[in-house]
């Protein structure tokens, strides 16, 4: 009987266990069930659009060189990415646009734009001739017989086409023809600079010659892509990360011992100085930034006292929960000689915790870099907001991706340098034992 009674005991408890993780089962596919729903996720599926992710993928790697008639005059120039500083200088063009009273854009493959004095002509091999005459009356389009492609997007005002060659836009006032190349063209020197188009050995001649100086100052002050002032923004961004979190550890650590159990015996006081500590890290970090922003007005020392206020609350919180598990016998053993109070915590205490602190202030200012870049974003300094700038204009996403780049960059070195520095302390901390 008595082994009757076990088996059905064991029986009964793998029965529960797997009703157990039935169960379990069962609340995690209606949990995922209600989050499908809640966030109408078919709807999204929906409404991705590919085309445009194509677009936006295509732009991160490459640049486009933009081929402008004004209708109302004839005029055209050629400028890369469309800007001003990216233009070329009248009457010059690249190889594939040749200039004059027809204006020939040769998008190779058998697309070929022509912008004539009068009427904008468009060839795509395969779909046949595209004119328009744009005018106070409108576009005034002519397309070849049947259906318009999806390709093609028509209306009285408007005309957009958009191949695999490039894409021609036609409105009353301005045509427009963009075609992709490869690259961040401009990176290194602008059109006016005497170095663009130099191949390395050329510019290497060319410093040896004396000219280092000024090919240095030709890059670093490139109008396109700003390297200065990106520069600066980094420096910023890093700056931002290192006033809040070492300002946090500095206000942090005298409260520290008020919210230790070891150092402050008097419980109320205790308690408040815990709960300030909650609610200070309670409150998201980029709240403060919104509230700060508001009090003080936008700029990166915002950005940093928003850091040095939810790194404060952090630190309070682990400084007192390593304090409260020092090495009690290493403070008598200060105390015996005599020692007044601080200097038992000079000689007793700090030499323990130093490294404990040390380490966790690197690893929150390895972590602050990273949120010094959204919140420099709101805040209005650092590498954040020339990144949101870049993302609201939506023309030159190769910007944003060399400013995620140069942040993933940022955050590695400083993953990299944080790790080093930790395992040195933790090293040092060691032999010291």
């Amino acid at each position: 009987m008595t082994t009757d009674v076990y088996v059905h005991a064991a029986k009964m408890g793998l029965r529960r266990k797997r009703l157990t993780a039935y169960g379990i089962l069962a609340a995690i596919v209606v949990y995922l069930t209600y989050v499908v729903i809640a966030f109408q996720v078919p709807q999204l599926l929906r409404d991705v659009d590919a085309g445009n992710a194509r677009i936006l993928v295509a732009d991160s790697y490459s640049h486009k060189v933009h081929v402008t008639r004004d209708n109302r005059d004839a005029s055209v120039e050629v400028a890369i990415e469309g800007e001003r500083k990216g233009r070329y200088a009248p009457g010059t063009a690249p190889d594939w646009v040749t200039l004059g009273e027809t204006t020939v854009i040769d998008l190779e493959d058998g697309h070929v734009v022509s912008f004539g004095p009068e009427e904008i002509r468009y060839d795509i091999p395969g779909y046949g001739l595209i004119t328009a005459r744009p005018g106070s009356t409108g576009v005034n389009a002519t397309l070849p017989p049947g259906d318009v492609p999806a390709w093609i997007n028509a209306s009285k005002n408007r005309l957009a086409i958009t191949t695999e060659a490039g894409r021609l836009t036609i409105t009353r006032n301005r045509t427009e023809v963009f075609r992709y190349f490869g690259g961040w063209e401009l990176f290194w020197f602008t059109l006016d600079s005497p170095y663009h188009g130099m191949g390395p050995a050329a510019l290497a001649s060319a410093a040896f010659d004396g000219e280092a100086g000024a090919i240095w100052q030709d890059f670093w002050r490139n109008d396109m892509w700003r390297h200065a002032d990106v520069a600066w923004a980094i420096f910023e961004t890093i700056l931002m990360a290192f006033i809040g979190t070492f300002g946090g550890a500095i206000i942090a650590l005298p409260f520290a011992f008020l919210a230790a159990r070891n150092f402050s015996p008097f419980g109320p006081l205790r308690f408040v100085v815990r709960r300030g500590f909650d609610f200070i890290r309670g409150v998201d970090g980029l709240i403060w930034t919104i509230i700060l922003s508001r009090a003080f007005g936008p700029g990166p020392m915002t950005g940093a006292l928003a850091i040095l206020l939810t790194d404060a609350g952090g630190f309070g919180k682990m400084f007192s929960e390593t304090l409260e598990n020092v090495d009690v016998k290493q403070i008598e053993g200060v105390e015996s000689t005599g020692a007044k109070p601080l200097q038992r915590y000079r000689f007793g205490v700090i030499p323990q915790v130093s490294p404990v602190f040390l380490s966790q202030i690197l690893y929150s200012f390895e972590s602050s870099t990273r949120s010094a870049t959204i919140i420099g974003a709101i805040t209005g300094g650092g590498i954040g907001l020339l990144l949101t700038q870049a993302i609201i204009t939506q023309k030159d996403w190769e910007e944003v991706s060399y400013y995620i780049v140069l942040i993933v960059i940022m955050v590695i070195l400083m993953d990299t340098l944080s790790g080093w520095l930790r395992s040195k302390l933790i090293k040092g901390d060691e032999a010291g034992h």
